[in-house]
């Protein structure tokens, strides 16, 4: 089978690997499957059709129930904007600046705003890496504590668990962040 997407790195004759990569917005409900399914309808509910960044009218994907690991999670994710995604299979890629990405995912948060039942959320690039309880009480606690980690969503009960500090300002009732700084300009960028 041929692979969805070709990401190639180096010139255009040095093929070094195929991957995908993904912006969405991840959301990670722990063992909360009913919470992640009703998360998944209130998103369809109230999402918009589409979301404008910059000059693009970007549609989103319908909310997705995943699995992350041992985690249940949602996926939403902006059609046409990542590197072969599955959904996005024979829709022309919109390269966006990372002024238009920011703003993308301003508007993604907004969304995630609404919600309520999960442990972490991020919008960005592969975001999933950052959602794992676990993984941020062992390989992340450092950055976590100095506030490094912006976008990332922690429920209030994990923001205990975890000692963080006053960095640390309320996203939503129950939920605490790192308030998301933006994309930068990069090789996932128009710019």
């Amino acid at each position: 089978m041929a692979p969805l997407f070709e990401l190639r790195w180096g010139n255009e004759e040095e093929e070094c690997g195929v991957m995908a990569i993904i912006f969405e917005l991840a959301i990670n409900f722990g063992d909360k499957v009913d919470a992640a399914g009703a998360a998944a309808r209130t998103a369809r509910e109230i999402m918009p059709t589409t979301l404008q960044a910059g000059r693009h009218s970007i549609t989103l994907q319908p909310p997705v129930v995943i699995e992350l690991g041992p985690y249940t999670g949602l996926s939403i994710m902006p059609i046409g904007v990542g590197y072969g995604a599955v959904g996005d299979h024979g829709i022309p890629r919109i390269k966006l600046t990372a002024a238009e990405l920011t703003e993308l995912a301003h508007q993604m948060y907004r969304l995630l705003a609404n919600l309520d039942g999960y442990i972490t959320a991020k919008v960005g690039w592969e975001p999933e890496m950052l959602l794992d309880p676990t993984e941020l009480k062992s390989d992340w606690s450092d950055e976590l504590h100095q506030g490094t980690v912006d976008g990332l969503v922690i429920a209030d009960a994990l923001y205990d668990e975890l000692g963080l500090n006053d960095k640390y300002s309320v996203f939503r009732p129950g939920y605490r962040w790192i308030p998301y700084s933006g994309e930068s300009p990069s090789a996932l960028t128009a710019d």
